[in-house]
């Protein structure tokens, strides 16, 4: 016969215990009064067989035959008259025993239900995991199989200098002796990042078919679990099969699901997830012959031990892809079908737009075709689903005319106030972040100031233009404000040695109205730029440099 735990005996024997004192004192202390009206009290005072009268502040009380009746002090009437041959005993402002009675039975009942609310919880969370855990503990990762995809760079369009950056990734797997021999080490990790649908998934695809290598998918979502220890475990499991099948290539999707950064908000099943990736990343043998490829498109929340020489040693940036690349995308897709269509007159039409978005376009107007019995692609197809997916459930931002000329005037006033200021940058886009180089050592004040009057050129020259502002300068009013608050809080740059935000604020009037001037005298160059970066929608130094040579 089974035998109640040592625990839950206990337990009951406190109940019980706690309750019989509670009975026991309501018994011992408790007096039998009863509350009667004035007029029935008043002829109870005509018995002979009074033994005490007892007054406070609230009652009357009249003890007969050791029961004691008692009746409201308020509506006791002066004509009323006491037995004169009883004494009138007059109790003083103190807490009666039964009001302190009272007061030591809600306290019990308190105790006790805390005592049951604890008992109640504690069983749940001791049996929730008898049940539980076991079952995710044992469950195997979904995808933890080796799979050779069959799309190989070729067929992934538009991603030139992507493939560049890769190919000699590909060249370490096909060959790994040749660069053992001469002690080159190759990057542990790759982190790919970029907008949805640029195509980072189908460039890891490529890059282990290519490489004629095993290649194991997951998304980090599914690493994190509930129940701390099982992500762990899973990421355990997914490089222990990697290095079995080595050389081979491990892919994470979405990796800052995972990888996200350890901060005051303590997610201890995340973090022990996030540490084993880190330890399995570290504990990788030069012979080990495994890449990481992660995906995102948030790196600013990815953790920085995970951005670290020796994990993710090579970050590839992929924008969405400018005319050329989407003419070369569309042809890809549209090679298989029968149409009639310019891909550079729909590359034209379609700014902002991904991958991704190009192949749903491209199979949206194939159906449209077909909705209108026929067989063969035209223009009036991809006008009609255009907007569709565009503007559809995925929400990706699509410009219309006057969109793109408000990005190419903001743009080009952003890329030559870099040129002149001698702010480095690699190229501008139509479509797409400015960006500034981030990773320069120690920075002077004026190359500061510098960084600041390029971020507030777009919102000037819009100014200047249209005398309005727009929504377009968010981001770099941002990034402004933030250099500012640093100089001047920081670095000791501003009018004080330790600055306010006053003297943040007058920092940067004074570097808008300088920018401002010099952009009012460089209005025809920034037409000049914005004409050919809504042509081109991409604008290298070089021509920026045959542009401005028109104007000396």
């Amino acid at each position: 016969m089974p035998t109640m735990p040592r625990s839950k005996k206990a337990l009951i024997g406190g109940f019980a215990l706690l309750v019989g004192v509670i009975f026991i004192a309501f018994l011992l202390f408790r007096e039998p009064t009863e509350l009667v009206s004035i007029r029935d009290f008043n002829a109870l005072l005509h018995s002979d067989k009074i033994q005490s009268i007892k007054i406070d502040s609230h009652y009357i009380y009249l003890k007969i035959n050791f029961k004691i009746y008692k009746t409201a002090r308020l509506g006791w009437k002066d004509s009323m008259q006491f037995p004169t041959n009883i004494p009138i005993e007059v109790l003083q402002e103190s807490k009666t025993t039964e009001q302190l009675l009272d007061l030591v039975i809600i306290f019990f009942f308190l105790v006790l239900l805390a005592i049951l609310l604890r008992f109640v919880w504690n069983r749940k969370t001791l049996l929730q995991p008898s049940y539980e855990t076991p079952k995710l503990q044992n469950t195997p990762l979904p995808s933890l199989h080796a799979t050779l995809p069959n799309v190989r760079f070729a067929d992934v369009a538009g991603t030139k200098e992507v493939k560049e950056e890769l190919y000699e990734i590909v060249d370490y797997l096909k060959n790994p002796k040749k660069y053992q021999e001469l002690k080159i080490k190759l990057p542990k990790g790759v982190l790919l990042v970029g907008p949805p649908g640029v195509g980072k998934t189908m460039i890891a695809k490529a890059l282990a078919s290519e490489a004629k290598v095993p290649f194991f998918y997951h998304s980090g979502s599914a690493f994190v679990q509930i129940y701390v220890g099982v992500g762990a475990k899973r990421v355990r499991e997914l490089f222990a099969k990697a290095k079995a099948f080595s050389p081979s290539i491990v892919f994470i999707d979405e990796i800052d699901a995972v990888g996200k950064a350890r901060g005051a908000q303590r997610n201890d099943e995340r973090e022990a997830t996030l540490n084993q990736l880190l330890t399995e990343m570290d504990g990788f043998e030069e012979s080990a012959q495994v890449i990481v490829i992660g995906a995102t498109n948030k790196i600013d929340v990815i953790d920085e031990a995970l951005l670290r020489s020796g994990r993710f040693d090579r970050r590839i940036f992929i924008s969405l892809p400018d005319l050329e690349e989407r003419v070369q995308i569309l042809q890809s897709y549209l090679k298989d079908k029968n149409h009639t269509l310019d891909c550079m007159e729909v590359a034209k039409i379609c700014v902002g737009f991904s991958g991704a978005m190009l192949a749903s376009l491209v199979n949206e107007s194939a159906l449209n075709a077909l909705r209108h019995n026929t067989q063969v692609i035209t223009m009036r197809d991809i006008l009609e689903v255009k907007d569709k997916i565009a503007f559809g459930k995925k929400k990706n931002v699509a410009l219309s005319e006057q969109e793109k000329n408000l990005y190419a005037l903001y743009q080009s006033a952003k890329a030559l106030s870099a040129y002149w200021l001698e702010v480095a940058f690699d190229k501008v886009l139509l479509v797409g972040d400015f960006l500034i180089a981030s990773d320069q050592g120690i920075l002077s004040k004026s190359e500061m100031n510098n960084n600041i009057k390029v971020y507030l050129s777009g919102m000037i020259i819009l100014e200047l233009f249209f005398q309005e502002h727009y929504t377009l300068a968010k981001d770099d009013l941002k990034h402004a404000l933030e250099i500012a608050k640093r100089m001047c809080e920081e670095y000791g740059m501003g009018d004080k040695f330790i600055g306010d935000r006053a003297d943040m604020e007058a920092l940067l009037s004074t570097l808008y109205k300088e920018q401002r001037d010099f952009l009012s005298n460089s209005r025809m160059q920034v037409e000049a730029m914005a004409k050919i970066l809504l042509e081109k929608e991409k604008l290298s130094k070089i021509q920026m440099q045959e542009i401005l040579r028109s104007f000396v």
